[in-house]
């Protein structure tokens, strides 16, 4: 009896695992199986995999480089891509476009070799450009908003399609690709020119400043709560007594309240019962409801 062609057989060209363990791949180092893990190196390869999981019925995730997200223990079912090969990343007058899957980090260091201006707040984020869209990332007074003049994005449906600014709905970590549930392929950046020593003076200001306030010699899942009106995370923390509160092996970070650390093979669960902890602890003291930034997905694991 002929058996059924799997995936993997499929898209032969395309770079597919199954079952495997997400922990390989977050900054976390935590995070259960996904049912199939897919790299895709070209909008193209992407679109394969999408109609694939469509004529399937299967759910779709989508990962860019892992750095603010917390994959639970129980993995992810259906259809995961992570679009780190995706990453081209070119210059044109004033301005930088990159695919989804390029390191922002990159982003920035193409912007000040062209000797482009604006970008610097970015020096030290460490996720991709399409997860930096999806979250409106920012730092240090500067945001993905303030940069980004239009994205290509894949629709449910597999279609290609470009929204400027204003229709990428930017707000607080927040852009409209969210509740849209389209996928991210590339970015255009507008930019100024600048001098570029200034701009990298700045970028190295930026992450000797990052290095000695943030726990970067340890694995982490990046700033963890969003900021309150009126408040700071990490101010609200630290004045709840909770640096180096640990389950199992997820601790508050010592040098950073706003930072959850693995410091002894921390399990996903570990990160959202401290994240629970602390969020129920601060609201106590201080009647301050701590949400979350950091993208949390994935299933619970299953009771033995």
């Amino acid at each position: 009896m002929m058996q059924s062609k799997t995936v993997v057989d499929l898209y032969p060209k395309i770079e597919i695992l199954l079952n495997e363990p997400l922990s390989k791949y977050t900054h976390t180092l935590t995070g259960g199986p996904a049912d199939i893990l897919a790299f895709p190196k070209s909008i193209k390869e992407c679109q394969e995999m999408l109609d694939y999981a469509n004529e399937q019925s299967l759910p779709v995730t989508v990962v860019g480089n892992a750095s603010n997200l917390i994959v639970k223990d129980g993995g992810i079912r259906g259809l995961t891509m992570i679009l780190t090969k995706m990453n081209r990343i070119s210059s044109h007058d004033n301005e930088v476009v990159a695919d989804a899957g390029a390191a922002l980090i990159d982003v920035t260091k193409a912007a000040q070799a062209h000797s482009l201006t604006h970008l610097e707040f970015a020096a030290g984020i460490p996720g991709s450009v399409g997860g930096a869209v999806f979250m409106n990332a920012g730092a240090y007074g500067g945001e993905i908003a303030n940069v980004v003049s239009g994205a290509e994005v894949l629709t449910p449906d597999n279609h290609i399609i470009h929204l400027n600014h204003q229709e990428l709905d930017f707000g607080y970590r927040h852009c409209s690709v969210q509740e849209n549930h389209q996928i991210v392929i590339s970015a255009t950046f507008s930019l100024e020119v600048g001098i570029a020593d200034k701009i990298q003076k700045r970028m190295d200001h930026l992450n000797a400043l990052r290095a000695s306030k943030q726990p970067l010699e340890l694995p982490s899942c990046g700033s963890v709560f969003k900021r309150p009106t009126g408040y700071f995370a990490g101010k609200l923390i630290h004045d709840a007594g909770l640096q180096g509160f640990q389950i199992g092996g997820a601790q508050v970070s010592m040098k950073h309240a706003g930072f959850i650390v693995n410091v002894d093979g921390a399990t996903a669960t570990d990160y959202l019962n401290v994240i629970a902890h602390v969020q129920k602890t601060v609201y106590d003291k201080f009647g301050v409801h701590l949400e979350t930034e950091v993208r949390i997905i994935g299933e619970d694991p299953k009771s033995n």
